[in-house]
């Protein structure tokens, strides 16, 4: 699918959490696939998205929920909202232009509920409750998928709808539960008509684009197309509904709480960073499902870092620090046009972020076969300006998808980064003159002219540098012993031919085990 918005202004609306619990990584999962979109549409696409997300803070899990905790079902349901934006802050999901809470907006649902059932749309049963009623939109029921009214589908003994697919509007409420008063009497908003009250009243009659989760295509946002159409009576509402799939734990199983198979968005900022959850969720298209795992994890951080080392080997090359054979730099200018190309087709198409993905590694692959290091200064120009450009939109691609880089490196979130940059750095070039100075032969004496330097003068000469070479070899073993003791915490020394670089990497895993 091809993306097309006719207009720079995006009106898109988002499916908000139900705040009766800590969020996981399933919901992460669908948040920060939406949150990369919303990046690519404005940086890529140069489009200004004007977004809402609706906040469901009353709901039947909630009630449960805060009943068992001897708390007001508003209370519990600030405390998970707040919880929730701090997840999002934490990942780094941009924050939508405006949130909006169901229970402060009841007299709208109330009279988005009253218009519908004055065009003949909706029905209220003599319990108080208020009901869509189907086949007055027969024929145009079903646009995300399917549906068939059957006109003899039997219904449950107990209810009060007119046909089985009527679903509810307004809840008359039960005894001692959070309720409003309205025309049908106390009761709360059915969970569909929230949304469509909440996004009519910014967007009106028209939205560009609606995001959820998979599980929400139906009956949730196709009853949402239903109530927006038949209140707005226009013939389309929305123009794209973009479905996130599942996130599943190994073995094809949908992470969710009912299953009990989770991830706390939390834990799991505990041993990985947002960087590479980013990396790990565009690896994967937005409407896949996607398999969670230590291995798939292991692949996102595998890939952030070599894109890490190849940034600092074309940084070290920029700065004279790397020494390469000629540089084909017609190939990589080919290659940077080609890529840049490829990922804004690829953000096009649907936004296909692992071809995206996949372009972008492939030209790390060109510049990484260009930057082989030779032992010898060689007398090939530089070539540093088409570096430049490939490090400038690598920089670029990543930011654009919410990846941050830190000089040149990606970004690993730590207390005072600047500071342990400047110390590392510091650090380094001291080991430099210790390594040079261990690997420094003294000058042989240079015979007068026309004398001839004897052969047990060659020997004393062979023999002192090959002392001093003794007698420095404790130095170049502090050398590598400090490299090997700094990989460990994730600090890797890389040496050049006549310098070194450093990076920053993965610590150890013996090391996270203690």
């Amino acid at each position: 699918m091809t993306f097309s918005i006719d207009f720079n202004l995006v009106h898109r609306y988002s499916c908000g959490p139900t705040v009766y619990d800590h969020a996981h990584l399933g919901h992460a999962c669908s948040y920060v696939k939406f949150d990369i979109i919303r990046r690519i549409i404005t940086k890529i696409f140069g489009k200004e998205v004007v977004m809402v997300m609706g906040i469901t803070d009353i709901d039947d899990k909630i009630i449960k929920r805060a009943n068992e905790m001897n708390i007001s079902p508003v209370a519990l349901a600030r405390f998970y909202e707040e919880d929730f934006k701090r997840d999002m802050e934490a990942l780094k999901v941009l924050p939508p232009t405006i949130y909006m809470r169901v229970t402060e907006n009841i007299p709208q649902v109330i009279a988005f509920i009253q218009q519908l059932v004055a065009s003949g749309h909706a029905y209220a049963t003599s319990r108080g409750n208020v009901y869509f009623d189907i086949r007055s939109w027969e024929g145009r029921y079903g646009k995300l998928r399917q549906i068939y009214i059957d006109e003899e589908e039997e219904m449950a003994v107990d209810s009060d709808k007119h046909h089985m697919k009527d679903f509810a509007l307004w809840k008359a409420a039960s005894p001692q539960e959070m309720c409003w008063d309205s025309p049908w009497g106390k009761g709360r908003p059915g969970w569909h008509i929230e949304c469509s009250t909440i996004s009519s009243l910014v967007f009106g009659q028209h939205l560009d684009i609606h995001t959820g989760g998979i599980d929400l295509a139906f009956p949730h946002h196709e009853n949402e197309i239903t109530q927006c159409e038949a209140y707005h009576q226009c013939q389309q509402w929305g123009n794209y509904f973009l479905h996130s799939g599942h996130l599943h734990v190994k073995g094809s199983v949908k992470m969710s709480k009912s299953l009990k198979n989770y991830v706390t968005i939390k834990d799991f900022l505990k041993k990985s960073s947002p960087n590479q959850f980013r990396m790990f969720c565009l690896r994967s298209g937005y409407r896949s499902a996607t398999e969670y795992s230590d291995e798939s994890m292991n692949d996102a951080k595998n890939i952030l870092q070599i894109i890490s080392s190849f940034m600092s080997s074309a940084t070290a090359y920029m700065k004279g620090q790397l020494t390469c054979d000629t540089i084909r730099e017609d190939v990589l200018w080919e290659r940077l046009s080609h890529t840049k190309a490829m990922v804004k087709a690829s953000c096009a198409d649907d936004f296909d972020t692992p071809r995206a993905v996949g372009a972008i590694m492939d030209l790390i692959h060109h510049g990484n076969r260009q930057l082989k290091a030779v032992t010898k200064e060689a007398e090939s120009p530089r070539s540093a300006v088409v570096f430049g450009a490939i490090i400038s939109y690598i920089q670029e691609f990543l930011n654009t998808t919410g990846i941050s880089l830190d000089d040149g490196q990606v970004a690993v979130e730590r207390k005072h980064s600047a500071m342990l940059s400047s110390v590392i750095d510091e650090l380094v070039s001291f080991r430099v003159q210790v390594r040079d100075f261990a690997l420094a032969t003294p000058k042989t004496s240079v015979p007068a002219e026309g004398a001839i330097l004897s052969k047990e003068a060659k020997q004393q000469q062979k023999e002192k540098r090959h002392q001093l070479l003794q007698e420095r070899e404790p130095l170049l073993q502090a050398c590598d012993r400090l490299r090997q003791d700094l990989a460990v915490y994730g600090i890797n020394i890389k040496d050049r031919s006549t310098t070194s670089t450093w990076e920053l990497g993965e610590p150890s895993k013996e090391l996270e085990k203690s």
